[in-house]
């Protein structure tokens, strides 16, 4: 079964990953996000290996995509000592990897990572070697999804530049793709709504759109170039409804996962936002 358009939100596995893809199709959505061990920590999870496939065949069944989200404590640009070195954020990720892999999931989202007073340079090597050390032990189709920066912890990561970069850099550039978060790069001021053409353009230009995998659609609750990372619902920001429709509807973002991360309807799902998104396609 195909779609028009993969478009749902993120949701809880509080019920298992299989309850996950349920309870995200029975709330009208064709896609979906999630977590797939504790947000607040790099703790690694048992693969419930019957639950996850389950949520695959489900996922397949309906014609459902699925993508993963790492824990928020995920920091790719740390380095080799400290509390959460290099080789606890590996671990970690080839643990999303193996979930989402068994989920069926494109891949799993991180952060581009934060330097914490790092000098650049220095961090952007962390961030390659985090990636190289991951894939190195990874050989499955899940892939890591870098997710573009607002700016509210630092510049880096800001800049589709800085994406293309570490993904060109590292050992591996086909098991990276891109997750693209609109309230992000409307922060971030790399967005500008008025010139939607001059950030197509210039993803164009970078080779960026062909290994765009997955879209978080959200408004902005702060203005354009703010840095401030605060979602709103589709159409109560400051981007607005029309501005996300012309970005959301032109060709580098068609058929990619779609994913919202903005509160829900007061029936517990997006059900009015993902109408809403239905209608512009």
């Amino acid at each position: 079964m195909r779609h028009s358009i993969y478009v749902g939100a993120h949701v809880s596995t509080r019920g298992g990953f299989r309850q996950a893809a349920r309870s995200a199709w029975e709330s009208g959505a064709t896609c979906f996000q999630y977590f797939p061990k504790n947000p607040r920590s790099l703790a690694l999870k048992s693969l419930n290996v019957r639950d996850a496939a389950e949520c695959a065949a489900f996922s397949r069944e309906k014609g459902m995509v699925s993508i993963a989200h790492t824990p928020y404590p995920t920091n790719m640009a740390a380095g080799t000592e400290g509390l959460s070195p290099r080789r606890h954020m590996v671990a970690s990720l080839l643990n999303d990897l193996e979930i989402a892999e068994a989920c069926g999931s494109l891949g799993i989202v991180v952060h581009f990572g934060h330097f914490a007073g790092m000098e650049p340079l220095q961090g952007y090597q962390n961030i390659i070697q985090c990636m190289n050390e991951t894939l190195d032990a990874w050989d499955g189709a899940a892939k890591l999804l870098i997710e573009n920066m607002a700016g509210n912890r630092g510049s880096e990561g800001m800049t589709l530049e800085e994406l293309v970069k570490v993904r060109e850099l590292c050992r591996y550039p086909g098991k990276v793709g891109f997750c693209f978060d609109t309230c992000h790069a409307y922060a971030a001021g790399i967005w500008n709504p008025q010139d939607t053409g001059a950030l197509l353009k210039r993803g164009t230009e970078l080779d960026y759109w062909p290994h765009l995998a997955a879209v978080h659609l959200n408004d902005s609750l702060y203005a354009f170039g703010s840095r401030r990372d605060r979602h709103a619902r589709i159409g109560e920001g400051h981007i607005g409804e029309e501005s996300l429709r012309e970005l959301l509807t032109s060709e580098p973002f068609r058929g990619r996962a779609v994913a919202m991360e903005t509160e829900k309807d007061a029936d517990g799902t997006h059900g009015q936002e993902m109408a809403m998104v239905r209608k512009w396609f």
